[in-house]
């Protein structure tokens, strides 16, 4: 018990220091809150003062990075303002750098108006923009009036492919352009080469002015400028071509040689206008305006409108004159241009703004073709109305046959046009049967007329070989051409067939009662005993009189006929001699057997040579003289 007392006492004498030691702690920790407290309380100014000089330092240094920056925009300003003080004619891309940078300026002082430069500092770059906007203005127009140079007309031609660059000669004559039906043949697949209206090193600086111009809302001064400068060179290289501005009064009283000649160079001066000339500012004008298409499309009709009008009313004038069968060539000639260079119209010309110009154009090929299509039906109308009463006195080939055989091969050098003529009015259905019947139609026209001339001739024979040259000259025109194929081999057979009923006609007519003269009847006696009788008779009981007036009758008219028909003319070697040697066939033996059989009688008499004045080979020395055209006397 003791000794559980005595570790009682011990352990309330432990409690008792732990106790102690406990309340000196807590007295000890509770003036440390006291003395943080004080500590805490003198440190808070100080956090004050030093967040206060935090923040001063940053909006400091943001003050500053926003004064360098205006500091920046005040330098460049005053760069800008040296460069366009100067102006654009010592260091044009300067120039345009320094308005760049000047809009660059504008564009931070408006997104930043709050700083109180801004509007001072807008006002500025403004009025250096517009003193900006007057030079490039000025340098725009300068130096379009520099490098819109006239093209020369070598230079243009040397654009052309091979086949279409006139001769060094016709160049000097101001450019005539080889014969239109040349032209028409390979043109497709052709290259043609543009030249370059403005040299290429200028043209990205007219395109950075006109950018400039567009984007300070002088769409209307940039572009009446610029129209200004390509519209004069246009017309000027035009007029150093050879274009000439005549109205339509002019055109339609100028004499047909001159007027075909003018036709044919119009024809050139198109292909050149489209193909190089339009086809150049098209270009150009896409490259100076890329900015703006609207602007790019309206600049380059301003530009064109006048020089293709001045073209097309040229063609007009053409196309409304008085219809005759000579122009129907030169109208299908330009008909072709007008096709071959429409698609490229449509190209070149595109764009509201052209479209009138595309309009008119189209227009012109119309009424051509309409034009044409009426020359052709007038001309099939006036071949068989042609009331020429001249008519040659040897029955050769009529002039009126050569000209519209002439004419018939012509247009067969235009069969590809003509079918897109047939087409146009929906009379074609792309096989050619509309030109053949046409020309079926023409050759009737033809043979009509002829057979109505033909009863001019008195001497029916003659008629007859009248008739023979001109249809034997149609046949062998036809089958040498290319209407062989369109017209058929029985057409050609059916006309060989009337050469030669005429060719038979002819010498029945001609000959017949020369062959009466050579014919033993009324000359004997039916059934005579052929013992020659006292009066001179033979055995046949033929009469020497009698015999003597055949032989007589026989050289008169033979000689009549030999002079007459040495006048008649044959133009075509192998149908003259063919003609001949039918006329010796029936004529020869007939003499042959006349002479053999009745010569006798009169041998013995007095002056037989009188009478027998030829032998059969002289006769056929003298039929090779027929129908050379010359007067001959046996």
């Amino acid at each position: 018990m003791e000794s559980l007392a005595q570790r009682a006492a011990l352990l309330r004498e432990s409690l008792g220091k732990s106790q102690a030691a406990t309340d000196a702690v807590v007295s000890i920790l509770g003036s440390f809150d006291s003395r943080l407290s004080a500590l805490d309380a003198a440190m808070r100014p100080i956090q004050v003062r030093t967040h206060a000089v935090r923040t001063a330092h940053e909006n400091i240094d943001r003050t500053l990075r926003s004064a360098d920056v205006i500091l920046t925009q005040f330098d460049r300003t005053r760069e800008a303002e040296r460069e366009i003080q100067k102006g654009p004619h010592e260091n044009l891309q300067g120039f345009l750098d320094a308005v760049d940078r000047l809009r660059s300026i504008e564009r931070f002082f408006s997104s930043n108006r709050s700083y109180s430069s801004s509007d001072r500092v807008l006002s500025h770059v403004n009025a250096l923009l517009s003193k900006a906007l007057v030079k490039m203005e000025g340098e725009f127009q300068n130096q379009l009036s520099q490098r819109s140079k006239p093209m020369e007309p070598d230079r243009l031609f040397d654009c052309l492919p091979s086949t279409l660059r006139p001769s060094s000669e016709s160049r000097s004559e101001g450019g005539k352009h080889p014969s239109a039906g040349a032209q028409s043949e390979n043109m497709e697949a052709v290259a043609y080469s543009p030249p370059a209206l403005i040299e290429p090193k200028f043209i990205p600086l007219l395109a950075k002015l006109a950018q400039q111009l567009v984007q300070a809302g002088c769409q209307q001064q940039c572009a009446e400028i610029y129209s200004e400068a390509r519209s004069s060179a246009l017309e000027s290289s035009l007029k150093n071509l050879g274009v000439e501005k005549l109205s339509k009064e002019e055109v339609q009283k100028m004499p047909w040689e001159i007027l075909e000649s003018k036709i044919g160079n119009w024809i050139h001066f198109m292909r050149i206008a489209v193909k190089l000339l339009f086809a150049g500012e098209r270009q150009l004008c896409d490259q100076v305006f890329e900015c703006s298409q609207s602007l790019r499309d309206k600049c380059f009709s301003a530009i064109t409108k006048n020089s293709l009008a001045t073209l097309l009313s040229f063609g007009e004038a053409i196309a409304m004159s008085k219809r005759s069968p000579e122009k129907l060539f030169v109208l299908l000639d330009m008909y072709e241009i007008m096709c071959e260079l429409q698609t490229e119209i449509d190209t070149i010309f595109v764009g509201e703004s052209c479209s009138q110009m595309r309009d008119s154009a189209l227009s012109l090929t119309k009424c051509l073709a309409q034009t044409a299509q009426k020359t052709f039906s007038d001309f099939e109308e006036a071949v068989e109305k042609d009331a020429t009463k001249n008519i040659h006195t040897d029955g050769t080939v009529h002039p009126l046959t050569s000209y519209v055989i002439n004419y018939v091969k012509f247009l067969f050098d235009y069969q590809s046009t003509l079918k897109q003529l047939f087409q146009e009015f929906k009379r074609e259905d792309g096989t050619g049967s509309e030109l053949a019947t046409v020309t079926m139609s023409i050759m009737q026209a033809l043979q009509n007329n002829l057979d109505a001339k033909a009863k001019q001739y008195k001497d029916p024979a003659l008629m007859h070989i009248f008739l023979m040259n001109n249809i034997h000259y149609i046949v062998k025109s036809v089958r040498r051409s290319e209407a062989k194929d369109l017209l058929g081999d029985d057409w050609i057979q059916r006309h060989r067939r009337i050469v030669q009923q005429n060719a038979n006609q002819y010498r029945r007519v001609a000959w017949s009662k020369v062959l009466q003269c050579l014919s033993g009847q009324g000359l004997t006696s039916s059934g005579g005993s052929g013992q020659v009788g006292t009066d001179g008779g033979n055995s046949s009981g033929a009469s020497r009189t009698a015999v003597k007036e055949r032989f007589r009758s026989f050289n008169v008219l033979f000689e009549e006929i030999y002079q007459k028909q040495c006048g008649w003319s044959v133009p075509d070697s192998e149908l003259r001699e063919s003609l001949r040697l039918a006329v010796a066939e029936i004529l020869l033996p007939a003499y042959r057997s006349f002479q053999k059989r009745f010569g006798p009688l009169i041998e013995n008499s007095k002056a037989p040579g009188k009478y027998v004045k030829h032998t059969p080979e002289q006769l056929e020395l003298f039929l090779g003289n027929l129908f050379e055209g010359k007067q001959e006397r046996p």
